[in-house]
């Protein structure tokens, strides 16, 4: 029997109003960013969620750090439901559950040195009793993300944007969290030093055996670091499995548009036709919400929404023509 999963998610729906539908109109349109997903995640796995701009991706990672609220579902870590909780409730949990944001540059406080930065979590949660207990932690942490002790006494503004989001990691990793959630943790830096501070987080994941949700838009990026990968439109998981399954075997069109979109990825993979862009959360088509971009769609494609579809252990696609598609793929 498997082993219960570090984090489950169920049904996880984060819906903002975005004012009146017309000018003079007393209505407010609903802006359904994630609608309605469902994932785990395991002790020591890495789960990437991917796609497009504005898909919901972030807001994922957001409202289970309780910076967005959850509109409905639920979410479980270690079995002890944390969207339901009071922030004073939530509090002692954010040691277990910290984030990695995008910009290293906005992350950090400019008027505390980087001393400063990294003791603020540990007297929050009460990790060292002096400043020489907590100087101490700080230098190895430092050591652990590849930077010289010796800068806890600078700014953030003397340091590269690679150098924060190491030092961002820094303040994550001091706190030994269980689950770090990062929200496009590379896709700011240069490309010269993104394969630097990837595999500084994928060495960090491994030898710490931390679980992580990776959210990228970047396949290169996900195909390097991901155990299991979830591909999310317009608010909805459309297809979940292991790298494997998503990389060499992907069974929704989407899936599909995405991996041929960047041809370095799968070398050979034929390109497939993208019929338009994304369609507007706020007023997302019926049935399937892929259904105008593919062309494998039919009546019950514009009519019904999708189930998640088993297509092979532990692999799950939300389409109607999965055996479509995978003679296509032949």
């Amino acid at each position: 029997m498997s082993a219960a999963p570090l984090l489950q998610v169920e049904d996880l729906k984060t819906h903002f109003f975005l004012g009146t539908a017309r000018p003079f109109g007393s209505g407010r349109r609903l802006l359904k960013a994630v609608d309605g997903v469902s994932f785990s995640i395991g002790a020591g796995e890495v789960l990437s969620l991917v796609g497009e701009s504005g898909c919901g991706k972030s807001t994922v990672g957001r409202t289970l750090t309780r910076l967005e609220t959850a509109s409905g579902g639920t979410a479980r870590l270690d079995g002890r439901e944390i969207l339901s909780l009071s922030q004073a409730e939530f509090r002692p949990l954010r040691r277990e559950i910290q984030m990695i944001f995008q910009d290293p540059f906005a992350s950090l406080n400019p008027r505390l040195t980087i001393e400063q930065t990294l003791a603020e979590p540990l007297r929050i949660h009460g990790l060292a009793q002096t400043r020489t207990e907590a100087r101490a932690l700080i230098a190895e942490t430092l050591q652990l993300v590849g930077l010289d002790p010796k800068v806890m006494e600078r700014y953030p503004h003397e340091f590269s944007g690679g150098q924060r989001q190491r030092i961002g990691i820094a303040r994550v990793m001091i706190l030994k969290p269980r689950l770090v959630i990062a929200d496009e943790a590379v896709s700011a830096l240069d490309v010269s030093i993104q394969a630097q501070v990837l595999n500084l987080i994928k060495d960090l994941q491994r030898d710490s055996g931390v679980s992580m949700l990776f959210i990228s838009h970047d396949l290169g990026v996900v195909r390097h670091i991901s155990d299991r990968v979830a591909v999310m439109y317009l608010g909805r998981i459309v297809e979940i499995g292991t790298r494997a399954d998503i990389f060499d075997r992907p069974s929704h069109p989407y899936t599909r548009l995405l991996l041929s979109s960047i041809p370095r990825i799968v070398p050979g993979r034929k390109r497939v036709e993208d019929l338009g862009e994304p369609a507007n959360a706020a007023s997302p088509p019926s049935g399937c919400a892929f259904h105008p971009r593919c062309k494998f769609a039919t009546d019950i494609c514009r009519t019904t929404q999708p189930p998640a579809h088993a297509v092979d252990t532990g692999h799950l696609s939300a389409c109607h023509h999965i055996e479509a598609l995978q003679k296509d793929l032949a």
